[in-house]
């Protein structure tokens, strides 16, 4: 069941986060981010459990996709795609989305590029050593 986050899943999303990166809780302070509009943190739950989530920020009309994150154990049956399809749902058509994604995380780009997402830009060592592509969902034209 996708579901918005309450305060009590931030206990969970923090640990999930680490796996992400290590100053996951100094990088976001998900309880006051919760508090505005233009914040928002989807999650995945199982058995009254969260086991995924997707945080995103929505400006006008544009979506700044911020993490998303499967646990390992629960990985490869489609949350992350169910977790995309709902956020997109949830916006305007015209709304366009941006994201970083680094180099070599193919499952991941892969994922992208299903929900018609294409490479704009390489940001160079923007994870440590790493380089990012910057990924581009455009608006939809009606």
């Amino acid at each position: 069941m996708i579901r918005t986050a309450k305060v009590t899943d931030l206990d969970t999303i923090y640990k999930m986060g680490r796996a992400l990166h290590d100053n996951y809780k100094q990088t976001y302070d998900l309880e006051s981010l919760l508090t505005k509009d233009y914040f928002h943190l989807l999650v995945y739950e199982k058995d009254n459990q969260v086991i995924g989530f997707l945080a995103y920020s929505l400006l006008i009309d544009s979506v700044d996709i911020l993490d998303i994150y499967v646990d390992k154990e629960y990985r490869q049956q489609k949350i992350a795609s169910l977790l995309i399809d709902y956020m997109i749902s949830m916006v305007d058509p015209k709304t366009s989305f941006l994201l970083e994604v680094a180099v070599d995380n193919l499952p991941a780009i892969s994922l992208y590029e299903k929900f018609g997402f294409k490479v704009i830009h390489t940001r160079k060592k923007y994870y440590g050593q790493k380089d990012a592509y910057v990924m581009e969902r455009e608006a939809l034209n009606e």
